[in-house]
């Protein structure tokens, strides 16, 4: 017999758990002690919102993540960290604290019960599965159950709640191991799928988040390669094709390209969506004239098919990369007769659109930024792009040369949340150059999280653009209602200095030789963070403005 604590975290180790998440509380002080026995780091954040965002983006790189928060406002610090792992679909075990199970029903202090904070209820919204652990016996299913719902299907983040007193309690051992079992069944629509990618005049293929999520890289770069089809991607799908392949059209939607956009201007007859809700994010700048004449998409879940666009649509459910290796099966035994004119290759050729940018010499344009940004960083490193409009300059002007290098959501968007997610990534795969993208207004919110970094050691990259505002939303309401109200600051903040404070390495950029020194510098640094302020220029436009 041992104890539940001690049963859970020699579960964490045998997952291959090494670090966790959180900020400790008197809730789940039992857990903290079984970690320390187990040589299972416990990561100290700045803020519980933190800790969910390191845990989700060491998911990422891991088979799950796991962030411990107490009870009462522990666990709803964490609420937003999980909606994030949701949308980015992040296998992330959130364990929260109560403070007696034995006492439910009395007044306790930070209560997470129903007659408190109800945290089971709070997590249902923002998790796949949602669970109080009443009694000791009940661990083993409820945890089988949550790493199944974690790592199995669309993937995302679960949440247990365990009193205090049921820490304490004494069970049998057991063990559960991320299950073994994929998704093996394919649509039979498949050979369908063949026949109208072989009859399709003008097709273009439309990369999504779900590629990501499915590691279907290879797959579909075949596809594209195979029936030279042009390729696209959304917000999210940033990253799933590189940016310097023939086929290559970049990014489309909010920080989209003008070269997609001609592209299907010229009416294509069949779009081949893969691994894409189609939000209104990812269809920005997508109108009835562009409208292709019908659809094959590839996802998982069927909620949101033909909802966005109400066209003729073959639906190829189940995994896509399980589904895509079938197809080339498929292709291979038959005859592929490719008919497909020319005419594509003379958006491939054209350059983007000239910028109006005006230079000055205070600030640098946030275009040119990122370029030189990219030009200095290693082709493999892997960067996570904040919800602002920094990261949309990247979309648009950020070359990709490895897929599942670059990370950004484009359905939740908590802004901050990038900086945590280096972190756990980096904790995950040392061996890589982490980079965040962020703003100003992102490093107020969760800013703080560098320190965790500084604490950790960790050579992470942390550019942020200053531009003295809420950018997207500055822009955004000036287009819309002709003014901004609230989304500038009247005192900016001094992010070089703020960095220095929390103890990272810092430097502040307003040319481009800046920026090349201060990225030089930073790929020398194994011990600690390195923080890049870019003073950018607060009046360029951000291609953000294509969304109705």
């Amino acid at each position: 017999m041992k104890k539940v604590s001690t049963v859970l975290v020699e579960n964490l180790k045998r997952l291959g758990i090494t670090h966790v998440f959180g900020i400790p509380g008197k809730a789940i002080v039992p857990l903290l002690v079984e970690c320390e026995h187990y040589d299972i780091q416990f990561v100290l954040a700045r803020h519980e919102s933190g800790a969910g965002f390191a845990a989700a983006g060491y998911a990422l790189k891991k088979r799950i993540g796991v962030a411990l928060g107490t009870s009462g406002p522990g666990g709803t610090n964490l609420l937003t960290a999980a909606g994030q792992a949701k949308a980015y679909h992040s296998p992330t075990l959130f364990i929260t604290g109560h403070p007696s199970a034995k006492d439910t029903g009395k007044a306790q202090g930070q209560d997470s019960s129903i007659f408190g904070t109800d945290l089971v209820k709070m997590f249902e919204a923002v998790t796949l599965f949602s669970a109080r652990v009443d009694r000791g016996d009940q661990l083993e299913l409820l945890f089988k159950h949550a790493i199944e719902k974690a790592t199995s299907g669309i993937k995302g983040p679960v949440h247990l709640s365990i009193p205090m007193d049921i820490l304490q309690e004494e069970i049998p051992a057991f063990t559960v191991d991320v299950p073994t079992f994929k998704s093996t069944v394919v649509s039979n629509q498949l050979d369908t799928v063949i026949t109208k990618l072989n009859e399709a005049e003008n097709p273009v293929l439309f990369l999504g988040k779900g590629v990501h999520l499915s590691r279907a890289y290879e797959e579909v770069r075949w596809l594209a390669e195979q029936w030279q089809v042009p390729v696209m991607t959304t917000p999210g799908g940033k990253g799933t094709f590189p940016t310097n392949h023939l086929l290559s059209l970049g990014a489309f939607g909010l920080g989209g390209n003008e070269k997609a956009t001609r592209f299907l201007e010229d009416r294509v007859d069949q779009m081949i969506v893969i691994g894409s809700k189609l939000s209104d994010m990812s269809l920005a700048g997508f109108s009835e004239a562009v409208y292709p004449k019908q659809l094959i998409q590839f996802d998982f879940d069927p909620t949101f098919v033909q909802k966005s666009l109400p066209l003729p649509t073959l639906y190829i459910q189940g995994d896509i990369k399980a589904n895509l290796v079938e197809l080339q099966r498929k292709s291979r035994v038959k005859s592929v007769e490719i008919k497909r004119t020319p005419r594509y290759t003379e958006y491939l050729e054209e350059n983007d659109a000239p910028s109006d940018i005006n230079e000055n010499e205070a600030y640098l344009s946030a275009k040119q930024a990122i370029k030189v940004v990219r030009k200095y960083l290693p082709k493999d490193s892997i960067l996570f792009g904040d919800d602002g409009s920094h990261t949309f300059y990247a979309i648009k002007h950020y070359d990709i040369y490895e897929p599942g290098t670059f990370y950004f959501d484009d359905v939740f968007g908590t802004m901050g949340h990038a900086i945590g997610y280096a972190i756990g990534a980096k904790l995950a795969s040392p061996e890589k150059t982490i980079v965040c993208l962020t703003g100003d207004g992102c490093t107020f919110m969760h800013g703080t999280e560098i320190a965790t970094a500084v604490d950790q050691s960790l050579p992470v990259i942390y550019i942020v653009f200053n531009n003295i505002a809420l950018d997207m939303v500055d822009k955004g309401m000036r287009k819309m209602i002709g003014h901004s109200i609230g989304a500038t600051y009247q005192h900016a903040l001094d992010v070089t200095l703020f960095a220095e404070s929390l103890g990272a390495t810092s430097y502040q950029c307003r040319n481009t030789e800046d920026i090349r020194n201060a990225i030089i510098q930073a790929l020398k640094t194994d011990n600690g963070p390195t923080v890049v302020e870019v003073l950018v220029d607060p009046n360029e436009t951000p291609p953000i403005l294509n969304r109705v």
